[in-house]
């Protein structure tokens, strides 16, 4: 008897996604879905390093770090509906939890999807980070640390100076997170990462190997703090770092920043084209003697008279013409930045002109202005709105203390970024959200420029010192502060948008939607107990299957751990339908049903498929263990060309 397949609840399997895809490229390589490696030696040639010493980042732990990427993850994210904000409609979502394990189920669902990933990780600057250090910890770290498998609660790993592995600790915490998260890039996708110099020249090597050197967008020298730390011991540092790589710098989305005023100022003359600047046409900087690039030297003629105006490689001067040769400040003849062909095609954009401090006669180009200009960022920002300062006094112009999260990141800086980076409805993910500045600037961008950025956020509910003045304000989590923020947030823009008809506020997604990690809904069979196990072990697997649903679980948190582990999004619309008398939830417009009914007929299991959705999933309770209604489930759903039926 045919039955219907058993739904994998586990996150997406990343050793399999990876052979898969090396399969597309070598399949002659693989026998009995094994990996050849002396047929893929012969097949890369020379480009096969087998020697014993490599130029690279090592460390102690590092092959421990891709022991846990390969593990898949168990556990699930429940929605929070009375925590959220427009939960029914919002396509923003808030996860709580350790980034670690959400990156695992976050896998099926968004994998390639996200536009623009910033994040601004613990510095490890010798106080504590709060991430688990041991491999075979994670989802169970997690539930003992937010007290939901121990009332007492269990603190996550630290890491001071005084540890003999301060800097491998560091390096095995970011290592699979950042690797997970490049899997979640888009190919034309862009990583921004914050650092301080703790970690910058490691993280640079570590983000190599991951995201490829070739990859480097770039480095800035983010200027937060221009008065420096006072309390450096010998230089004041007013600098942070941002480090920017791209999924493949051939597809890389990247613009540049819209000409501030004191830019735009200096187009300051104007003719029947518009306003422009001047711009010597000497050149300057590298190889700007003659004799270093001859083709760059020739003569401009200009007659003052008639207004004649020509370029020559003929030295000899016309009556009535003045000779304008590109002279160095020290004298010496240099070269002009165009060659005299384009010289000759663009002379109309050329203007002779006698300068008067210098006493010579030149040639300057009419660069015109065009508002749709945008300038190249440079590599390091002074912007005042970088400032570190102004993220604190955002805070407080939300009726917030300036001691409830100390230097949160500004928000011009994440706009910035978001600026050069994203279109107006792209996704942008944040796995160490904080006090949730990433949402905060995505409301305010959209808000701008009328956008329908998303925002992904998650963040462990790392706990409050009882001491703090985040506890004394009544939150018990950092994540609680995020969460109010963003509610602080969505009232402030609001109350703005009161009167004002054409106002961007109004067309806004104002919500979020939060959800929780937690364990999986369903008891999942331990595969490390086979027939060698004893009895005990093997009986007590047997009594979870029985009832292999947590009787705590409500149907809606069933429906988002199937959808999640079906890779749909947790934004993915939902439509609730009656069939037969029975609840159906229609995903994507019955792409996918999902029926959770405990006790199924006939005539639903027809019903779902006359719809004929690429796939259906039901509860294996709902048979009751009447098999030959779930033969006759599979033989109906294929009757209607539903080749995927699974049951959980």
């Amino acid at each position: 008897m045919e039955q219907p397949k058993k739904m994998d609840l586990r996150s997406m399997n990343i050793t399999e996604e990876h052979k898969a895809r090396l399969k597309e490229l070598f399949p002659h390589v693989f026998n009995e879905d094994k990996i050849d490696f002396e047929r893929l030696r012969q097949t890369l040639g020379e480009d096969i390093d087998t020697g014993l010493e490599r130029f690279g980042l090592t460390w102690p732990g590092k092959s421990e770090c891709m022991k846990i990427i390969q593990q898949p993850s168990i556990g699930t994210l429940k929605p929070c509906k009375e925590e959220s904000v427009n939960f029914d409609t919002t396509e923003h979502l808030f996860i709580e939890g350790d980034n670690l394990e959400v990156l695992k189920l976050l896998q099926k669902s968004y994998y390639g999807k996200v536009k623009m990933i910033c994040i601004d990780p613990p510095y490890n600057t010798g106080k504590e980070f709060i991430y688990p250090d041991k491999y075979s910890e994670s989802l169970e770290t997690y539930l003992a640390y937010t007290g939901q498998v121990d009332a007492e609660g269990k603190k996550f790993s630290t890491n001071t100076e005084a540890d003999g592995r301060f800097h491998s600790k560091w390096l095995n915490m970011m290592y699979p997170r950042l690797f997970l998260a490049r899997n979640l890039l888009a190919e034309d996708g862009v990583i921004f990462i914050s650092i301080d110099d703790h970690e910058v020249d490691n993280l640079k090597k570590m983000c190599n190997e991951i995201f490829g050197e070739e990859n480097q967008i770039g480095v800035i020298a983010n200027v937060n703090n221009p008065k420096g730390r006072s309390d450096d011991k010998f230089i004041a540092t007013a600098h942070e770092y941002l480090l920017i790589y791209s999924k493949s710098k051939n597809d890389t989305f990247w613009r540049g920043f819209e000409p501030e005023d004191k830019v735009v100022v200096r187009y300051n003359k104007e003719d029947l084209s518009g306003k422009y600047r001047e711009i010597d046409l000497r050149k300057t900087g590298d190889n700007d003697r003659r004799e270093d690039r001859p083709n760059l030297f020739y003569f401009f003629y200009y007659n003052q008279n008639s207004g004649e105006f020509y370029q020559s490689k003929d030295e000899t001067i016309p009556d009535g013409f003045i000779q304008i040769i590109p002279t160095r400040e020290d004298g010496a003849q240099g070269n002009w930045r165009w060659e005299i062909k384009t010289a000759t095609e663009k002379i109309k954009m050329l203007i002779p002109k006698y300068m008067t401090v210098r006493k010579k006669w030149g040639v300057f180009e009419k660069d015109y202005f065009d508002k749709n200009d945008l300038l190249k960022p440079i590599s390091a920002w002074t912007f005042k709105d970088v400032n570190s300062e102004r993220g604190s006094e955002l805070l407080v112009e939300l009726s917030f203390s300036k001691e409830i999260f100390p230097r949160p990141k500004p928000l011009g800086l994440l706009k910035r970024v978001f600026t050069l980076s994203t279109e107006k409805d792209d996704i942008v993910f944040d796995f160490f959200s904080g006090s949730a500045t990433t949402a905060h600037a995505v409301f305010d961008l959209n808000r701008q420029d009328g956008g329908q950025r998303k925002f992904i956020l998650a963040q462990l509910p790392e706990t409050c010192a009882e001491d703090s003045e985040a506890f004394k304000a009544g939150y018990k989590t950092i994540a609680d502060i995020g969460k109010e923020r963003m509610r602080r947030v969505i009232k402030k823009i609001q109350e703005e948008s009161k009167g004002q008809l054409d106002f961007q506020g109004s067309k806004m997604d104002l919500g979020f939607k939060v959800f929780k990690l937690d364990q999986s809904n369903f008891k999942i069979w331990d595969g490390a107990v086979d027939e060698t196990a004893d009895g005990k072990k093997i009986e007590k697997q047997l009594e979870l299957q029985i009832e292999h649903i947590n009787p705590k679980a409500t149907e809606e948190d069933i429906l988002y751990e199937l959808l999640l582990k079906s890779g749909y999004t947790l934004t993915t619309k939902v439509e609730s339908l009656q069939l037969a008398g029975k609840k159906v939830y229609s995903i994507e417009n019955g792409d996918l049903l999902i029926c959770l009914e405990k006790k199924l007929t006939k005539e639903v299991i027809t019903e779902m498929a006359r719809k004929e959705p690429a796939r259906v999933i039901c509860l294996d309770t709902g048979f009751s263990g009447n098999d030959q209604l779930k033969t006759n489930a599979v033989q109906i759903m294929k009757s209607h060309k539903v080749e995927d039926f699974r049951t959980v």
